[in-house]
Order: structure tokens, then C-alpha cells, then sequence
């Protein structure tokens, strides 16, 4: 009978983070694969976990992957832990998921400390929508493409930062999004020097630059306005003229009832209407 994967989440700050369920899978396993075993047997010792660990981290992940899952095929149930947090978020913990999923192997993810949940609660900020973008890719062109997203972006976004990229990524957001975009920048979080500066980017910006940035950082932003994206939609359309407007949905072979139908969407007024001005500018 196959062996199973267990995920199972570290503190990320306060030991009094681990939960006893997390603890009792740890001891009973065959295994624990670690992100860094240096920093884990810490946590290990602590908690008076006596298994035997293994690495499996970015640089690894492939071939330190298949090893792992012949032995859950033999077996052997695993317990997979990263630095901090819960495994398979931003780290490599989710390749070992998909390959324990492609090759037949049960996976199972217990609940515990994570900086995005952590973070998007503590922000104020709206937390019924909201995508995570983890650390902004270093890639120039990666980077962009993320960055030019948000300019349209409605839900709350979350990402990683570390204390000497933040004075340069503070600038980044404030050029995709605008130097009023809300934003709740937390520092070290669930730890003794917890804080979370709300604010505009400017004034993060500001804040930081006073104030030089020491230890982990998540930043919350807020989504783009709704209503005013919508605004500038329709102002847009307002440049080009009706007909104009129309061919846009004809070229994609729309019928005429429905290009009116998309127009007066897209201009916010009926279909009727469109209609009308459309016979006007026909008879002229």
C-alpha cells in the first residue's frame, strides 16, 4: 500500500503557531522532507521530533522529487515543511504535489501559518477578492507584464518583499498603480516587532525611506476602483465615433443587433438610443 504526502505548515514568526495536528503528523511519519534541514532542525528539536529529514528545495526538486515519491510508492508517508508557512507557496513544495498527483500517490494539506492569509486580514483592506503575486519576478519582462496587470487589477493583491528590495519596489507599484493606491505594508509578521503600515504607496514610500526597512515584508494593495475603470472605458469609446464604435464588433462578426447591444454597454446608455443616433448620423 502507497505511503502519503503530508503538508504540513511551520510557524512564521511564533513558535505557538504550530498546531498540534501539524506536531502528531510530523512525529508519526517516516519522513520529513525540508526546505533547509539547518533551519528546521530548530523546529524539530523544539518540538522534540525525533524522524529522520531530508532536503528538497528549488535546486533539487526534480531528482530529490522522484526519490521521494518511490519511497511514498514503497510506502512511506512524508511530511513536507518549508522554511515558514504552509508548503507549496512560493516555495517548491508544489512540483512534489504534482508529481504524488501524477503518479497515483495520496496528498493531504493541513491547515496552519501563512503570511498571505496573515497579511490580508490584518490590512484592512477588501479580502473577498484577491489574487497573490508572491516576489515580483527579477526578470525585466516578467516583472512588466506582472506590474502592468495592476493598473486594471480590481481585486486585493498580496506580495512578498524582502528589506532590501522594498525601497525598489515601492517605486515599481507606484508607477503601475498610482502613487493613492491603498496599501498596508506588514512587517514581521506574528513576531515580537510586528507592525503594519497603512497608508497610500506615496505615503509608504515616505515612511520607509525615513525609516530603513528591516526584516520580512508582505504587501497588501488595494484593487483598482471599479467605477472608475469603467469611466475611463467609456471615455475612451467616446473618442472614436458610433460607426466606428460599431465596426469594432461587426469585424468580429457580430450582427448588427448585437454590436448596438455591446456599443450601448460600452457607452452606457440603451440600445434604443444607440439606435436613434445611429439613423441621425444616417441621414446626414
Amino acid at each position: 500500500m502507497a505511503g502519503k504526502l503530508y503538508l504540513c505548515p511551520t510557524p512564521i514568526g511564533n513558535l505557538g503557531d504550530m498546531t498540534p495536528r501539524v506536531i502528531e503528523t510530523m512525529k508519526s511519519v517516516d519522513l520529513i522532507a525540508a526546505e533547509d534541514t539547518r533551519n528546521s532542525i530548530k523546529l524539530l528539536n523544539h518540538f522534540e521530533i525525533h524522524v529522520p529529514m531530508t532536503s528538497y528545495h528549488e535546486y533539487n526538486k526534480i531528482d530529490k522529487g522522484r526519490v521521494l515519491v518511490e519511497k511514498m510508492l514503497e510506502g512511506q508517508d512524508i511530511a513536507l515543511i518549508t522554511d515558514a508557512g504552509t508548503p507549496g507557496i512560493s516555495d517548491p513544495g508544489q512540483e512534489l504535489v504534482r508529481m504524488c498527483i501524477e503518479a497515483g500517490v495520496e496528498v493531504t494539506s493541513l491547515p496552519g501559518a501563512s503570511a498571505v492569509i496573515t497579511a490580508l486580514t490584518l490590512s484592512g483592506l477588501p479580502t473577498r477578492r484577491f489574487c497573490f503575486e508572491g516576489f515580483l519576478p527579477t526578470e525585466k519582462k516578467e516583472q512588466e507584464k506582472v506590474l502592468a496587470r495592476l493598473k486594471n487589477e480590481t481585486r486585493t493583491t498580496v506580495f512578498y518583499e524582502a528589506p532590501h528590495r522594498l525601497l525598489k519596489t515601492l517605486p515599481l507599484l507606484i508607477e503601475a498603480a498610482g502613487p493613492d493606491r491603498r496599501t498596508a505594508v506588514c512587517k514581521e509578521l506574528t513576531k515580537k516587532h510586528e507592525s503594519v503600515f497603512r497608508g497610500s504607496l506615496k505615503q509608504a514610500l515616505a515612511w520607509f525611506q525615513e525609516n530603513p526597512p528591516r526584516g520580512e515584508f508582505v504587501i497588501v494593495l488595494q484593487g483598482a476602483d471599479e467605477s472608475l475603470l469603467e469611466e475611463e472605458r467609456r471615455q475612451s469609446f467616446e473618442q472614436i465615433s458610433l460607426q466606428d464604435h460599431m465596426q469594432v464588433y461587426l469585424d468580429q462578426g457580430m450582427s448588427r443587433k448585437e454590436a448596438m447591444k455591446c456599443v450601448a454597454k460600452d457607452r452606457g446608455v440603451s440600445r434604443r438610443q444607440i439606435y436613434a443616433a445611429l439613423l441621425e448620423e444616417d441621414r446626414d
